[in-house]
């Protein structure tokens, strides 16, 4: 498991406060929906019904009622699923009730953040379904949406993966620049082996991407707690299991790049402890949801 060792994963209150306020004002500005202030009185009152047009996972719910009840606190939102649900086309997620102006205020935001981050956690969890009967996990990367990555890989776990680093400060990740500045996977290792000892950050884990199963031998050296291996076909990467269960059964195995559903089911079958995949994240389509006024 990744081990936090400068700064924890965001606290979700003061997330959902910021990042919702943000992405109403991005909406409403200082004037309002005024299409619907120059349409409706100030106490229309209506019902609206968000459902789910398509069959996938749910994420993003319990951002809901923070939207309404930021548009109009008089709203009342009654949930109908939770987060890391499976639903069906028809599935009720939310009933709102109250002033229409709050509603249709809050409507495009909250079906954003539904679609968007239902569509990650729906994506996630056909992953997780290609490498069934494995004991391989599936990782997300930091490919995410500016000011969104709390949310999206809240998602990548509610379809049944796993988080990857949140940021470049809980890990130390040598990548291939790093690699090819430092003169190599040995003296990358090397120093980022001496600053862990040197700042006291004994519980931070060092993981290292290798490209090639020479690299990969210099790297087990150094006993790092992971090593990514960067784009190898599906032999070398077996060849790479083989080896670390021989000599060093402890160090973790990741894979990763260009990772696709039709791929990461012989992937998981080499015996690597997990994938990852920026995919997740940049590439999920949207989770097709709606919202209807009765």
């Amino acid at each position: 498991m990744i081990t936090m060792s400068i700064r924890s994963i965001p606290e979700p209150d003061p997330v959902i406060e910021r990042v919702v306020v943000d992405a109403l004002q991005e909406d409403l500005a200082e004037a309002g929906d005024i299409t619907s202030e120059a349409i409706f009185a100030p106490d229309a009152a209506a019902t609206a019904i968000i459902r789910s047009k398509s069959e996938g996972v749910l994420s993003g719910v319990r951002l809901v009622q923070p939207v309404f009840s930021h548009c109009d606190e008089r709203l009342d939102v009654v949930l109908g699923s939770e987060d890391g649900s499976r639903v069906e086309q028809g599935s009720l997620i939310a009933t709102v009730s109250g002033p229409i102006r709050g509603i249709l205020a809050g409507e495009r935001t909250a079906l954003n953040f539904l679609q968007r981050l239902g569509g990650i956690a729906t994506l996630t969890s056909r992953f997780v379904a290609a490498v069934e009967g494995t004991a391989c996990r599936i990782l997300d990367t930091r490919k995410t949406t500016p000011l969104l990555r709390y949310f999206e890989k809240e998602a990548v776990r509610h379809g049944g993966g796993c988080n990857h680093r949140f940021g470049l400060y809980d890990m130390i990740l040598i990548k291939d620049t790093h690699v090819k500045r430092s003169g190599g996977v040995d003296q990358a290792l090397e120093r980022a082996i001496d600053y862990r000892l040197a700042t006291g950050m004994r519980g931070c884990s060092i993981e290292v991407e290798v490209q090639s199963m020479g690299e990969f031998e210099t790297a087990l050296k150094y006993h790092p707690d992971r090593i990514m291996l960067d784009n190898m076909t599906v032999e070398t990467m077996r060849r790479c299991v083989e080896v670390r269960d021989s000599r060093q059964p402890d160090i973790e195995l990741e894979a990763s790049g260009n990772v696709t559903l039709e791929t990461v089911g012989r992937i998981a079958a080499t015996g690597v402890d997990y994938i990852s995949s920026g995919a997740l994240t940049h590439s999920a389509p949207a989770l097709d949801i709606h919202l209807l006024i009765q």
